[in-house]
């Protein structure tokens, strides 16, 4: 099933191959395992950043694509640091070139198709991010500018920005998105569908949090919510265990992997357009492109949306979901 990505015409898969582990957990040899089984199962997203394992994941890229080039979609990212130097980090116009530069020549490409600011930069003037990327476009070495980790406000603005002065503007957001991560639903899905941009998840699964290895007094010997700090911090709310372990029921009682149900769970809201998966070998991502076939009905996402706190209206006015209002149009 493929889907179009904003208003761009490009068509991208339901779900998309996040390569965060290549040339970490996945040696090479597994990377090219998990690229093939994915490349076989139809995926044509394919998702990276220069910050994955220093390079290694874009590395790896560029040697699995030749000859399928021209069927990807490719993504990648700037943000982070690359190095000691003191600017070989964050969106100026100085890091944003020379990160470009050093992706194309790791993914042994001419062209990046969508290009991710990783994180919003506080310390650098958004007028010179958004130029120093509509430069990049109209030099081709990006087709299409997008936004990872950013609030809906900073988005809008930066829309705004780019519309009043004829620069290439954000066609895609790249944010957390999961049973237990639900911020996104305040304001930035809406938002997106508003605007046609499309929306592409990670980390469907909160880390392994609902892949069926976790629950209350539950949990393997080794995983990225154990070993990754930034994972255990970002999952250490006692409450998500006790609902990875309903989330876990419902998966048993309707016949899917947990890990199936949770990408399937994202995927079908009607604001996401695909939803990255990945894994650390082929028999850990299997589950989670099981999840490209399975729709969810409106019940179903009820159901299970129901074990989690749903977020609160932007304006917090949660009374205007009631009859105790002042009515409306």
């Amino acid at each position: 099933m493929m889907r179009f990505l904003g208003k761009t015409g490009v068509k991208v898969s339901r779900v998309g191959l996040g390569a965060m582990s290549f040339g970490g957990d996945a040696d090479e040899a597994t990377a090219w395992q998990l690229w093939r089984t994915a490349r076989d199962a139809g995926v044509n997203l394919i998702d990276t950043a220069d910050v994955y394992n220093e390079g290694r994941s874009e590395e790896f890229l560029g040697r699995f694509m030749k000859g399928e080039r021209d069927s990807i979609v490719l993504a990648s990212k700037a943000y982070f640091p690359m190095g000691a130097d003191p600017n070989a980090r964050g969106s100026s116009r100085y890091h944003l070139v020379r990160a470009v530069e050093a992706s194309l020549r790791r993914l042994q490409t001419d062209r990046i198709d969508v290009y991710y600011l990783h994180r919003f930069d506080e310390a650098t003037a958004l007028d010179e991010t958004l130029r120093a990327i509509d430069d990049l476009v109209r030099a081709g070495k990006i087709l299409y500018p997008a936004v990872s980790n950013f609030a809906a406000w900073q988005i809008a603005h930066a829309l705004g920005r780019q519309q009043a002065e004829g620069w290439a503007p954000l066609v895609a957001v790249q944010p957390m998105y999961n049973l237990v991560k639900r911020t996104v639903e305040i304001e930035m899905l809406p938002m997106a569908q508003s605007l046609g941009i499309a929306v592409i998840p990670y980390s469907p699964t909160g880390g392994g949090l609902l892949s069926g290895k976790y629950g209350l007094g539950r949990a393997p010997e080794k995983g990225r919510l154990l070993d990754t700090k930034m994972y255990t911090v970002r999952y250490a709310n006692p409450g998500f265990y006790e609902i990875a372990d309903k989330f876990c029921a419902i998966a048993a009682e309707l016949g899917h992997h947990p890990a199936t149900l949770a990408i399937a769970w994202v995927a079908s809201h009607p604001a996401v357009t695909s939803v990255l998966i990945g894994g650390r070998d082929p028999a850990q991502l299997a589950p989670a492109l099981a999840a490209k076939d399975l729709e969810l009905d409106g019940e179903t996402r009820t159901r299970i949306s129901a074990l989690s706190p749903e977020p609160p209206p932007a304006t917090d006015r949660n009374e205007e979901k009631s009859a105790h209002n002042y009515g409306s149009r």
